[in-house]
C-alpha cells in the first residue's frame, strides 16, 4: 500500500520547473527593495522631489508590501493561489512600466505604492503553492530553500544590476527588468502551477483587512521614523496606534466565523516558536547589515559598487545553506539544525565584533558567510515548519503570517539596533569634539557617521582629521556593541529552540 502511495506524493519534473518559474518573481520582489537606492541621484535630478517626497518614493514600496501581506495571503486561499499570483504578476508588470516612465514625483510615489500592493501577492502565493506542489517533506524543504535563496540573490544583485543599467540607460530602466519575467510567469504559470483554494472559505472580512493594514503600517512607520530620526512623539504615537489596532484585530479574529487569520495556529508550539525564530533572525540580520554597509563605505572608503561586491560572499553563503539544510534535516532533528544556525550566526557576529577602524574585510567576508549559513538554517527550516503546521487550505494565511513576521523583524532590527548604535556613536563623539568648532557643526558631527565624514572634509586639515578619526572610532565601537548584542540574542534563541522543539523528529524518523 505504502509503495503505491509514496511515489504519487513526490514531485516530478513539472513541479521543479514550476518552482523555477515562481522563484523568478520572488527574486524580483527583493530586487525592487534594493535596486532603487542607486537610482535616487538620477531620479532626483530629473523629477526634483522634495525631501519628504523622496522618502516616500523609497519607503512606500516596503510599507505596502508588509501592510498588505496578511490580506493577500488569505485572499489567495479564497480565490485561488495561482489566480492571485497571475493577477499580481500582471499588475506588477504594469506598475513597473508606469514607474519607469513616471514624469513627476507624485506619479512615482503612486506607482511605487501600486508595486508594493501587487508585490504583496507574490511571496505568500508562491510559498503556499510550494505547500501544494511538494507533499514530500524532504522535497518541500529543498523547494523552500530554493525559494528563500531567490530572495537573497535578488537583494544581492539588485544594486549590481542597477549600477550596470544606470551606466547605460535612464533611471527608469531599473524598473523594466521585471517586465519580461512577469510575462514569462503569465505564459508558463497556467501550464506548470496547480490551482488550489479553500473550498469552504467564506468572504473576506473588510474590517479585519483594514485593521491589519493600518496596524502593520503604523508600527512600521513608527519604527522607521525612530531608525531615521530617533525617538519622538509622532513615531511613539504611531507605534501605540498600531499596537492598539493589532489588539483589536486579534480580538475580532476570535469571534469571526471566517477569520482572516486562524488564531488557533499560534497555540501550536512548533508554529509559534518557528515564527519567533524567523522574525528574530531577520531582526539581527538586517539590523547588523545596516552597520556593515556603512562600515564598508565610510570607514574603509569603498564605493557603493565595491561595497556591494564585498557583500556577494554572503549571498554565496545563502546558496550553500539552501543546499545543505535539506541534507541536515535528514540526519538531525529540526531543533538541532535551527539551534545550530543560531550558533553559527553568533559566531558570525562575534567576528563582526572584532572590526577596527582601519581594516576588517577579512572579518566581514568570513563573518558574513558564516552568518548567512546560520540565518539560512533558521529561515528555511523555520518557514517549512510554519507552512507545514497549517492545514493545506490555510497555507496562504500561514505563509502571509511568516512573511509579515520577517518584514516586522527587519524594520524592528533596523530601528532598535540603529537607535542603540546611534546612542553609542553620539556618546563617544560628545567627548571627542575639538574646542572651537561651531556649535551647529559639532551637533551635526554627533548625529551620524555619514554627516561627520562630510563635515570633516570641509574643515581645516588638522581639525578635520580629529573629527574623522573620532567618528571612525565611535562608529566602530557601535558596530562592536551591536554585534555583541546580536550574538547574545542568537545564543538565547539557540537554547530556546532546543528546549521548545526538542520533540520534533528528524526527516527520516516516522
Amino acid at each position: 500500500m505504502n509503495q503505491t502511495i509514496t511515489p504519487l506524493l513526490r514531485a516530478g519534473k513539472k513541479e521543479w520547473i514550476g518552482l523555477a518559474v515562481i522563484a523568478l518573481p520572488c527574486l524580483l520582489y527583493s530586487m525592487d527593495l534594493t535596486v532603487l537606492y542607486l537610482a535616487v541621484p538620477h531620479l532626483t535630478a530629473e523629477l526634483k522631489p522634495t525631501a519628504s517626497q523622496l522618502l516616500w518614493i523609497v519607503d512606500i514600496y516596503g510599507f505596502l508590501v508588509a501592510g498588505c501581506m496578511i490580506t493577500m495571503g488569505t485572499l489567495g486561499d479564497r480565490i485561488g493561489r495561482r489566480k492571485l499570483l497571475l493577477i499580481g504578476a500582471f499588475a506588477f508588470g504594469v506598475a513597473s512600466i508606469l514607474a519607469a516612465f513616471s514624469t513627476t514625483a507624485e506619479m512615482l510615489i503612486a506607482t511605487r505604492a501600486l508595486l508594493g500592493i501587487t508585490a504583496a501577492t507574490l511571496a505568500p502565493s508562491t510559498l503556499s503553492l510550494i505547500r501544494n506542489m511538494f507533499h514530500d517533506p524532504e522535497q518541500r524543504t529543498v523547494a523552500i530553500g530554493i525559494w528563500g535563496t531567490s530572495f537573497s540573490i535578488g537583494g544581492a544583485i539588485g544594486p549590481l544590476i542597477g549600477g550596470i543599467l544606470l551606466e547605460h540607460y535612464w533611471w527608469g530602466s531599473v524598473f523594466l527588468v521585471s517586465v519580461p519575467v512577469m510575462v514569462l510567469l503569465l505564459i508558463a504559470g497556467p501550464k506548470l502551477l496547480p490551482e488550489f483554494k479553500d473550498p469552504n472559505a467564506g468572504k473576506i472580512d473588510i474590517t479585519s483587512a483594514m485593521l491589519s493594514l493600518v496596524s502593520v503600517l503604523s508600527v512600521i512607520y513608527g519604527l522607521k521614523q525612530i531608525a531615521e530620526h530617533g525617538w519622538g512623539l509622532i513615531p511613539g504615537w504611531s507605534i501605540l496606534l498600531g499596537i492598539i489596532l493589532g489588539f483589536l484585530f486579534v480580538k475580532r479574529q476570535k469571534i469571526l466565523k471566517d477569520p482572516l487569520i486562524d488564531m488557533e495556529l499560534f497555540k501550536t508550539p512548533t508554529f509559534s516558536v518557528a515564527l519567533l525564530a524567523n522574525t528574530l533572525s531577520i531582526f539581527v540580520a538586517l539590523g547588523s547589515f545596516l552597520f556593515i554597509a556603512q562600515y564598508l563605505q565610510l570607514i574603509l572608503g569603498l564605493s557603493p559598487f565595491e561595497a556591494g561586491l564585498w557583500t556577494l560572499p554572503m549571498a554565496a553563503g545563502n546558496i550553500l545553506g539552501s543546499m545543505f539544510v535539506p541534507i541536515l534535516v535528514k540526519y538531525f532533528r529540526p531543533a538541532y539544525v535551527i539551534s545550530g544556525g543560531f550558533v553559527l550566526s553568533a559566531i558570525g557576529f562575534s567576528l563582526y565584533a572584532q572590526l577596527d577602524g582601519s581594516s576588517g574585510l577579512t572579518y566581514i567576508v568570513t563573518g558574513g558567510i558564516i552568518l548567512a549559513l546560520g540565518i539560512c538554517c533558521v529561515v528555511i527550516l523555520g518557514t517549512d515548519i510554519i507552512v507545514s503546521a497549517a492545514p493545506a487550505e490555510r497555507a496562504g494565511a500561514a505563509a502571509s503570517i511568516s512573511e509579515t513576521g520577517t518584514e516586522l523583524g527587519g524594520v524592528l532590527g533596523i530601528a532598535v539596533l540603529g537607535s542603540i548604535g546611534t546612542a553609542v556613536f553620539r556618546g563617544k563623539m560628545e567627548s571627542s569634539i575639538p574646542e572651537g568648532l561651531a556649535p551647529e557643526a559639532a551637533e551635526a558631527a554627533q548625529s551620524s557617521i555619514g554627516t561627520a565624514v562630510a563635515i570633516a572634509k570641509d574643515l581645516p586639515e588638522q581639525v578635520g582629521s580629529i573629527i574623522l578619526s573620532s567618528a571612525k572610532e565611535a562608529f566602530t565601537n557601535s558596530v562592536q556593541l551591536t554585534s555583541i548584542i546580536c550574538a547574545s540574542i542568537c545564543i538565547i534563541l539557540a537554547a530556546t529552540v532546543i528546549y521548545m522543539l526538542r520533540n520534533m523528529k528528524k526527516g527520516n524518523e516516522t
